[in-house]
């Protein structure tokens, strides 16, 4: 359909050139629309209200997946609060990805014989910038896909120049500050990447292991042994100490004693320590301070010696004597044999270990002391608890805050180093003279404390996550004082997984604090997690990953879009399936084909003022007001309630991020009320002749049609768009129209209540049609026994009720003292009886044999499956899943047993004598 800027003022036009949805034909058109037209773009220069979101930025060797889907959260806002009338800004923008991008490059050199060191640094940077240039921009194109209404103008990446300048002004700042200083300390290490590690670059797999209690002897009496439990037997080479718990009643006299390291002869203390697990092994554990964490802060507490065994490749060092060269493995076995030999292996036992792999190249990682530089974490951290405490930065659930004051209030120094070479280089150069350190914002040209000029920099860079944490400051200009830091910062609200809470959220409160004195965003909304429909987390490996993009050419985008928003909720994780996307494929048909109905209604002639509102020469071209509605009719005040009662639903729960409740609402009001209700009262109308009727059902729908497009905008931003430009007298487009506002003056409480009883009539009648297998097109005699009140109101309303329940006939009786005796079905509903004529329509013999043989199978079923269910062995053994699924069975089983007894016994009480 061709887009239309402004439209003829001859009334509505044919809507039945709107063709059949094809989300395919309509997304892109309007990707490209509002990215041409500028509708995307934030303006330094507005006096309207600011509201401001960065883009967690994906990584740039990155593909889109589930998670970046999740994106459409924080779409949804924009586009409310642009609708609401804000100066919206939403920054696009990736991440360098220091270690992922390097691995990538690397493989492809690899696939040469090649490697980084035959290329040199220089070269090596050189390749990767060509690899970023031709694939970095993937994912961002992949995000439009999805109709994400990011200013495109604006896009950051953290290794620009600008970002690179903030980069290196934190740094410096920091250093001077002495709040980053150069450690010896112990970090997560790769063998295989030969780098350190962040947390977040460590994942934990649990593997079968073993547990083996080895004997130490004592020092004072060498045949006296004491027992200590470890996963790991190589690492006792470097041991410094055993540790017991200071009140286990077993070692308290060997306190402050000595033992005889086996195999290195060393002699070690065994301390007292209150970390010790009494419980775990045999209640005494080897201490390794260069080889594990725990240990290491032991080690700390106690004064212990730091004797590292491995080298950068984790293979044993000359620390470890005669084991010099051996990998691990190796090491683990042939220090196994010798205690075994030597008697000094108790024994060993299965045992579970989560083992940390690393997350580019699954090697198994080693806690290893280096020399790197640090964050001194716990000033930083006292500024974003303070934050948080006082409730300048609001996290979304609440129940997130306990965790991060957790988190805060036992943070440790932060490893900013890493040996890669992509990535920001630290700003640090060594003098060849006096060893010292000279750290600058620009390359220096002489050492700043002897002034000798041989200065070499650091061969390190950072951490990607310290580029990150500047993300929100960074992205608009600083250290620069640009406008857009004036106008956008602090950010409104920051949306992201929760898994991410510490490494990247925390930080970015710590340096926007740090900074920019204020706190980075008002709003931290952590989205859940996104699992398959079994509840297993998607992972290639399992097979159960569903590509968003699959799923857009199949389904839509919007279908997408919205099933991601109704379901997102404050918990966890969420389970998602293309059945559950396949069923908001249809919700979007269900809108478009309400729309063309609505627009058919619509048609035929150019709007007039009803009788009683003005002046009646007044053509509307879909600007119907509605200052008063107490004078329509009860179907119009009914929807018109509802949907502002609707409304006020959608803007509070967007308020409160309950994405899925405001979805939730939309979808019932739409489909439910409008569309199975609704639009059908309708029907009769224009089917008719009443042409007041007419007029006043097309200013009300003109009205009810324009508001569920504008409240559909967020959610599903290309059918509304589509649609809005169906309608005639639209002048600009629906990204751009005001969200709708819940007006008071629309409101009939009464027509609530009166609508109750006139959709029950409806339904009772279609219950007992459907109860006895009578065919919709049959039209049914019915008698209604009510108070007198109730009477007049259907009476009222008779054209309506019989138009939707099918009837022939009413007649109304004051008590069930029928005068001729015939065969009835009855129902009751809000005081009312409605007794439906089965005289001709119904074989009762034929009825009773075919529910008593239907019942029958449904009591078969219900045997066979409770008899399962019943069954430890198979309530035991059975995968969890297969176990839900017979229960849900047995429930739906005996909801239908239970409607067909029901009806069984209807029959017999169906003849009434009059």
């Amino acid at each position: 359909m061709r887009l239309r800027d402004n439209f003829s003022d001859v009334g509505y036009k044919l809507s039945m050139q709107l063709p059949d949805y094809n989300p395919a034909q309509i997304e892109l058109k309007w990707q490209k629309f509002w990215e041409e037209k500028g509708y995307f773009k934030a303006t330094t220069s507005s006096k309207k209200k600011s509201y401001c979101i960065a883009l967690p930025p994906p990584n740039v060797t990155g593909s889109l997946h589930m998670g970046h889907a999740l994106y459409v959260i924080q779409d949804a806002l924009i586009r409310w609060k642009r609708m609401q009338g804000f100066n919206t800004l939403w920054i696009p923008g990736i991440d360098h990805a220091g270690i992922a991008t390097q691995n990538v490059v690397e493989k492809e050199l690899a696939s040469d014989g090649k490697s980084r060191h035959d290329l040199g640094r220089v070269e090596f940077l050189k390749r990767v910038e060509k690899w970023k240039d031709k694939h970095g921009s993937r994912i961002l194109e992949q995000l439009r896909y999805l109709g994400f209404s990011l200013d495109w103008s604006r896009l950051s990446y953290t290794m620009d120049e600008i970002f690179s300048k903030a980069v290196v002004e934190v740094f410096v700042r920091l250093y001077k500050e002495k709040l980053i200083y150069r450690g010896h300390r112990l970090i997560n290490w790769c063998p295989r990447c030969r780098t350190a590690l962040s947390d977040l670059e460590v994942e934990h797999e649990e593997r079968k292991s073993k547990l083996w209690h080895l004997k130490y002897p004592l020092k004072a009496n060498t045949f006296q042994y004491i027992t200590v439990a470890t996963t790991r037997p190589e690492t006792m080479l470097g041991d410094t100490a055993v540790a017991v718990h200071p009140r286990d009643p077993r070692y308290k006299k060997l306190i402050g004693t000595k033992i005889i390291l086996p195999l290195m002869q060393r002699e070690i203390p065994i301390i007292a320590d209150e970390k010790v697990e009494r419980d775990f092994g045999s209640g005494a554990v080897k201490v390794t301070p260069a080889h594990d964490f725990n240990d290491f802060e032991m080690g700390l507490r106690h004064g212990l010696q730091q004797i590292s065994i491995f080298n950068d490749a984790a293979c044993l060092n000359e620390n470890a004597g005669p084991y010099q060269g051996l990998t691990r493995e190796e090491c683990r076995l042939k220090v196994l044999e010798e205690l075994k030999s030597k008697n000094l292996l108790e024994k060993e036992e299965d045992h579970l270990l989560n083992i940390s792999l690393c997350q580019r190249c699954q090697s198994v990682v080693e806690p290893h002391l280096s020399t790197q530089w640090f964050v001194s974490m716990k000033p930083l951290a006292k500024l974003a608890r303070e934050a948080v405490k006082l409730r300048k930065i609001k996290i979304i659930p609440s129940h997130w805050d306990k965790t991060f004051f957790h988190w805060v209030e036992n943070i440790q120094d932060w490893c900013i180093s890493r040996q890669l070479w992509w990535g920001h280089r630290i700003p640090a150069w060594y003098c060849d003279d006096c060893n010292s350190v000279t750290v600058a914002t620009s390359i220096p040209t002489q050492c700043f404390h002897c002034k000798c000029e041989k200065l070499s920099q650091d061969p390190d860079v950072l951490d990607t996550w310290f580029s990150s944490a500047l993300w929100p400051f960074a992205t608009l200009g600083w250290p620069q004082k640009t406008k857009e830091l004036k106008v956008f910062y602090p950010n409104s609200v920051l949306e992201t997984g929760h898994d991410i809470l510490f490494f990247w959220v925390a930080r970015m409160i710590m340096m926007g604090l740090k900074f920019m004195k204020k706190v980075p965003f008002a709003y931290v909304y952590l989205h859940p997690l996104i699992l398959d429909k079994e509840g297993r987390k998607m992972s290639k490996s399992s097979g159960n990953v569903i590509d968003p993009l699959d799923v857009t050419k199949d389904y839509g985008a919007d279908a997408l879009r919205f099933a991601l928003l109704s379901l997102t909720s404050h918990a966890r994780s969420i389970r998602l399936s293309l059945e559950e996307v396949g069923g908001y494929r249809n919700f979007m048909n269900k809108i478009w084909n309400a729309a063309k109905l609505s627009l058919n209604f619509l048609d035929s002639m150019s709007l007039r003022v009803p009788k009683g509102r003005g002046n009646s020469n007044v053509r509307f071209f879909g600007l119907c007001p509605l200052n008063d509605g107490s004078d329509l009719s009860l179907i119009h005040r009914w929807i018109l309630t509802r949907l502002h009662q609707t409304i006020h639903s959608v803007q509070k729960a967007f308020e409160e991020f309950r994405f899925g409740d405001s979805a939730h609402e939309l979808y019932q009001f739409i489909w439910y009320e409008f569309c199975d209700w609704y639009l059908e009262f309708l029907k009769p109308v224009f089917y008719g002749t009443d042409e007041e009727a007419k007029m006043e059902s097309r200013v009300v729908l003109d009205h009810v049609l324009r508001n569920i497009l504008k409240l559909l905008h967020p959610f599903v931003p290309h059918i509304s768009e589509e649609l809005w430009h169906s309608v005639p007298g639209n002048k600009m487009p629906l990204i751009v129209e005001p969200f709708p506002k819940a007006q008071k003056k629309l409101l009939f409480s009464s027509s609530l209540r009166d609508m109750e009883v006139l959709k029950s009539a409806i339904l009772a009648v279609r219950n007992i049609r459907g109860e006895n297998n009578i065919s919709p097109s049959t039209k049914l005699n019915i008698v209604l026994v009510c108070s007198k009140k109730r009477r007049h109101f259907l009476k009222c309303h008779l054209k309506e009720f019989e138009f939707l329940a099918r009837v022939a006939g009413t007649i109304f009786e004051k008590n069930q003292d029928f005068k001729k005796r015939k065969l009835y079905a009855q129902a009751h509903f809000l005081g009312t009886d409605l007794f439906v004529s089965l005289e001709g329509l119904v074989n009762i013999e034929e009825e009773r044999l075919r529910l008593a043989k239907s019942l029958e199978k449904v009591d078969q079923e219900l045997m066979q499956i409770n008899s399962r269910l019943n069954n430890e062995s198979f309530v035991s053994k059975a995968p969890k899943r297969i176990v839900d699924e017979h229960k849900q069975k047995a429930e739906e089983l005996m909801s239908k047993k239970e409607k067909l007894t029901a009806a069984l016994e209807k029959l017999k009480v169906s003849v009434l004598s009059s």
